[in-house]
This record gives structure tokens, C-alpha cells and sequence, in this order.
């Protein structure tokens, strides 16, 4: 099938690209490029357009005629969204009109769209199941859950077929080293903890180890980038066989602690993890993991790739050629 990936560019975006050509459908990337890499458009042509766009939209639907869609372009940075609001509603709730006016247009009734455990807030029970309340306490997770409700209105009205997957901590690289994880600026755990074993840019910062976990760190469900495209194709599958929509968490149902994290970077790198501790950081909850069993029923989900230390070390491959380095550079 022609899958249309709007966001198609970037690090979730890209692997979901490979796995659908792996497969042998054709993923169409749409993308502006804001954030997302040119050179990570390999298995499919680029169509570059704003999603907010009617016009550039309405060329990707007429050239391409995708069978379904998946949505990924969106803005994430938490802190961003708490100090430019304005911008991340615009993009993450007005992109997401713009491209169901399209694809109602083109006669397009299914979607794949990226959501985020971040609509659930402070959870009040662990492991987080689809019943837990949605009370999402910053701008970002409040835009996913407003086009979550979105989803079900139009599909309610208009008949759309949609899966909406809440992620957990995507993170890792193609098992090949061909693709990883690429932020300007970079915020995530793992390729800072890699910089850091590297020698890159001095130590990482740890945001708080007073809390009440194992070891004093935030704990959080670290879910390989390969087995959360795998759910996208899925649920995509899904879509063709049932109406109507699904909401579904997508992690690993295993929470591991930022200091086993480093661990496992030490592990594999053979190198320490410099970093130095900075208080907390306003809104992280102490823990944060997923009760899967809704995609393993529904979807057939299952991690491959649970175990953080094969997350690290995919990514580590990765990096280690971005960067030009040799296997343990800090070793004689």
C-alpha cells in the first residue's frame, strides 16, 4: 500500500518509513523539514509541505493517492510548548485539522496518529492503563489529548478510521546502524548519556535523585524505536479490517531508572557517564510505565527489543559512526 508519513523526516518518522519498505509498501514522507533530516528519506519519494497547508496537502493526496496516513509532526519539546504555546497548538492541533480537511477531500479515511503517555498527567496508579484519567499537566500533552478528542468526534461523524498510540520513551536506532536518533537541540536520555561516554560536550545533566524510586532517579518505560514502528504498521493494519478508532499505550510495560540507564551506557561503551545532578525538574513524575496488555491484545504487540542495554547498544552503533568514533574512545 502508499502510506502518506507526515513527519516522515525525523527519528520516529524515519524508522516507521524503513519498516513499511522492509515490508514492501510505499511510504510517501510529507515533511518541511523543520526538524526532521533530508537524508533520512531513503525508502520512499519526499514531499516537502507544511501540514498546516490546504494547497501543499492537497498536492501530496493528488500526486501520491496514499491509501492511509500516519501523522508524526508535531512539536515535543515539553519546555517549549510551556514558554511558545501559541506554536505548538498551531502545529500539533492545527496540523492535524489541516490534514483531515485533506483527506476527506481525497476520500483518505485512515490514520495512524502519534500520541503520548504525556496526556495522562500525574498518574495516580502504576502500570498506566487506557482507564487511568487523562489530566495531562503541560501544553504538549494537553495538544494530543485535544487531537485525540478530535479523532473520535470526526470518526463518530464522518466514519474515519484512526489508532491513536500513546508512546512511552521511544528510544534506541535501527538494529543496522542506518538510522537513530538526531535532535537539535538533543534532550533525551541516551544519546546524552552516550555524549557523555564520549567525551562530547562535557557532563550530562541528571535532573533530581531524591526521589522515591530504587536508586533515587525517575523511572521510566524505555521502548525501542524498532518496536514502536512495528505497532504503527500494526495498527495501520488494523484500520483496513475495523472501523471506528483505538487508543492504545504503546511502551515496553518495564520501567528502568535514569541511573540504570547510565549503567548500561557504561556497559556498553566501556566508558564512565560523566554527569552532574541538578534539582528536579517542575512536572517529572517519580515513575512512569505502561500496561501493555491492550496492544498485545489488539495489536498483537510484542516487544523485540525489551532489555535497555540492546536499546543502548543499537544506539550507540549509531551514534558512534555519526560522530566518527572508534569503539570505546576513551580507551587506550
Amino acid at each position: 500500500m502508499r502510506v502518506l508519513v507526515v513527519g516522515g523526516a525525523g527519528y520516529i518518522g524515519a524508522h516507521v518509513c524503513k519498516t513499511l519498505a522492509a515490508r514492501g509498501d510505499e511510504p510517501i514522507v510529507f515533511d518541511n523539514l523543520s526538524s526532521g533530516h533530508e537524508d533520512a528519506v531513503r525508502w520512499g519519494p519526499l514531499v516537502r509541505g507544511d501540514v498546516r497547508s490546504q494547497t501543499d496537502l492537497a498536492h501530496a493526496f493528488t500526486t501520491h493517492k496514499p491509501d492511509a496516513v500516519m501523522h508524526f509532526a508535531a512539536n515535543i519539546e515539553v519546555g517549549e510548548g510551556e514558554l511558545a504555546p501559541l506554536q505548538f497548538w498551531d502545529n500539533n492541533v492545527g496540523g492535524v485539522v489541516a490534514l483531515l480537511l485533506a483527506m476527506r477531500t481525497a476520500n483518505c479515511d485512515k490514520l495512524v496518529f502519534s500520541s503520548t503517555c504525556a496526556t495522562y498527567g500525574q498518574p495516580g496508579t502504576l502500570p498506566l492503563t487506557e482507564a487511568e484519567p487523562q489530566d495531562p499537566i503541560n501544553v504538549y500533552g494537553r495538544t494530543k489529548l485535544t487531537v485525540e478528542r478530535m479523532l473520535a468526534d470526526v470518526s463518530r461523524a464522518e466514519g474515519l478510521r484512526y489508532a491513536a498510540l500513546r508512546y512511552f520513551n521511544a528510544a534506541g536506532a535501527s538494529p543496522d546502524g542506518e538510522i537513530g536518533e538526531r535532535h537539535d537541540p538533543e534532550t533525551h536520555l541516551i544519546p546524552n548519556a552516550l555524549k557523555a561516554a564520549a567525551g562530547i560536550g562535557g557532563p550530562m545533566r541528571l535532573f533530581g535523585d531524591d526521589y522515591e524510586t530504587r536508586d533515587g532517579t525517575c523511572l521510566r518505560d524505555f521502548i525501542h524505536v524498532m518496536d514502536l514502528a512495528q505497532a504503527h504498521l500494526a495498527a495501520l493494519d488494523r484500520l483496513f479490517t475495523h472501523p471506528g478508532g483505538l487508543a492504545c499505550n504503546v511502551g515496553t510495560g518495564q520501567g528502568i531508572t535514569v541511573r540504570e540507564v547510565l549503567e548500561a551506557v557504561e556497559r556498553v561503551t566501556g566508558n564512565p557517564v560523566p554527569h552532574d545532578i541538578h534539582p528536579r525538574r517542575a512536572g517529572d513524575p517519580p515513575e512512569l510505565y505502561a500496561d501493555i496488555s491492550m496492544a498485545r491484545e489488539l495489536l498483537g504487540f510484542k516487544p523485540q527489543y525489551a532489555d535497555i542495554e540492546t536499546i543502548v547498544d543499537h544506539a550507540w552503533q549509531f551514534h558512534r559512526k555519526a560522530w566518527g568514533l572508534a569503539e570505546s574512545p576513551l580507551q587506550d
